[in-house]
């Protein structure tokens, strides 16, 4: 059974259109939001592409969002924000790059020590750990962005990673498949040339 499912598809979507800045994309996503969505996922998903396009396209989502209805009510405790989450995001790091992490951490730390410890506590302790998105259709969000914006080499570390959560090949293409709707063709064609070696 594939992980990547028609709501799985719906959030790729949702995540690659606003980390491209299709906020046409993202409205009318909003508008056909079948019953029960936006939920806890939705949240999640649209919270972490601040990771991958930044803050101001992050707020402009929020305000598209909010003017068709918003993303429904958070779960008692949704907002919180917890102050020590490093060993979750350690832990994370470590499942995604596998017996590669530490070589990863360390040419994360040769570019800034700062931005190294950053990258850690910000984005894979307080965001990418966070519950209510399972880290498999984290992964194949990623996917979906980063094929999108021709991030070949980072593609192909989160490609390992939804693989390494139980993701099939077959749900890296689907995910592709909604990139290419959303991107220019020669960045998807690269990525499905390259995901043979990704298994």
């Amino acid at each position: 059974m594939s992980l990547f499912d028609e709501k799985a598809a719906r959030l790729a979507r949702l995540f690659t259109a606003i980390c491209l800045g299709q906020f046409d994309v993202v409205r009318t996503l909003r508008r056909e939001a079948p019953a029960g969505e936006p939920d806890r996922a939705w949240r999640e998903a649209v919270l972490q592409t601040h990771l991958f396009s930044g803050f101001p396209r992050l707020v402009q989502a929020y305000g598209v969002l909010e003017e068709e209805g918003g993303l429904g009510d958070p779960e008692p405790g949704e907002y919180e924000l917890e102050e020590e989450t490093s060993p979750r995001g350690e832990a994370l790091f470590d499942a995604i790059y596998s017996s590669v992490a530490p070589k990863m951490r360390a040419r994360l730390a040769s570019f800034r020590p700062d931005f190294a410890t950053w990258l850690m506590q910000h984005a894979y302790g307080h965001i990418l750990s966070r519950p209510g998105l399972e880290p498999v259709i984290r992964e194949l969000l990623s996917v979906c962005v980063l094929a999108a914006m021709d991030q070949p080499a980072q593609l192909e570390s989160h490609a390992r990673g939804a693989l390494r959560f139980g993701a099939s090949l077959g749900d890296l293409f689907q995910a592709l498949d909604v990139a290419e709707t959303l991107a220019p063709q020669a960045p998807i064609a690269r990525a499905r040339e390259a995901a043979a070696q990704w298994t």
